[in-house]
């Protein structure tokens, strides 16, 4: 009775903040767990105009046809290798920034370096990707620079091996800023008396950082490690679909590419939802694994 008098109490006090988290509620659950439901025609066989659970059951039909689908392995590989290369450069850039401006005793430069570093955060991928395209076109800037070197020029845009490093690299400068807001927010939770008694102790500025200022953050840091894990293999479909052509597609094909000319442009959409839902299912399976051992490890965990 005292928690149902408790609960009224609350609902009553702060109506309004109960009525703003409706609209984030109805979003989730219109734009996320409705269209869940979809997921039984990666099971069904499924025909445009015909019913929206598919016309047919099929069992695993499908997730045969991916299984034994070279490309899709192809595209695949491309994924978990962007992925990878994204979570060992992209996550840890925030927090080498965030250390390095936590350093910087001027304010002002410190302002600075932070409204320039998340800035990028703010434009669209289309503005990004044509930044890039800008940059590494055949009489672009950084072609410019190499010929005035006396070196030749590189056709970036057009060279499958180029597109890894080309992704990567724009996605740290987008990226890094707003990532060092977290860690900066994070680092000044720390107790200053901590940093006190490690100069007491004879502890220099690289100690401190490593003794103090990384466990102080280590919960934050974790906490992003596990949701980046997650969704490890969600790629930014948006970038990659700007800037890659036919011929990249070596390196730059990835799932999300692969699910678009599958299911909408070829309208298989079947087929699209059952790689879909494997995909689904892995990220799943690494914020799980992620999560148990970073609790069994560290402590820290987000649930």
């Amino acid at each position: 009775m005292k928690r149902t008098s408790g609960w009224r109490r609350a609902l009553r006090n702060y109506w309004q903040l109960y009525v703003l988290l409706l609209v984030p509620l109805v979003w989730f659950v219109v734009f996320r767990y409705v269209p869940m439901a979809g997921n039984v025609i990666a099971f069904r066989r499924f025909v445009p105009g015909g019913s929206l659970f598919g016309e047919q059951w099929v069992g695993l039909q499908y997730v045969e046809m991916f299984i034994n689908d070279p490309t899709f392995w192809k595209v695949f590989r491309n994924t978990a290798i962007l992925g990878f290369l994204t979570l060992l450069v992209s996550f840890p850039a925030p927090i080498i920034l965030a250390l390095a401006l936590n350093e910087v005793r001027s304010s002002r430069f410190k302002r600075f370096v932070q409204t320039t570093s998340y800035l990028p955060h703010f434009l669209s991928v289309v503005i990004v990707a044509g930044m890039v395209m800008q940059l590494t076109s055949s009489s672009g800037t950084i072609n410019q620079i190499l010929t005035g070197l006396g070196a030749d020029r590189i056709n970036f845009m057009q060279e499958a091996g180029w597109f890894r490093t080309i992704y990567v690299t724009s996605d740290v400068w987008q990226t890094v800023g707003w990532g060092t807001i977290l860690y900066l927010a994070a680092l000044t939770q720390i107790d200053e008396q901590l940093y006190e008694a490690a100069q007491i102790d004879g502890a220099g500025r690289w100690r401190q950082t490593w003794h103090v200022t990384l466990p102080g953050i280590a919960p934050t840091i974790i906490v992003l490690l596990i949701l980046n894990i997650g969704t490890f293999l969600a790629v930014g479909f948006e970038k990659v679909l700007l800037l890659y052509n036919p011929l990249t597609y070596e390196t730059a094909d990835v799932i999300s590419t692969y699910l678009y000319r599958v299911g909408l442009e070829s309208s298989n959409f079947s087929y699209a939802t059952a790689i879909g839902l494997f995909e689904a299912l892995i990220g799943l399976t690494l914020v799980l694994s992620a999560n148990a051992i970073s609790r069994r490890v560290t402590g820290a965990s987000l649930w």
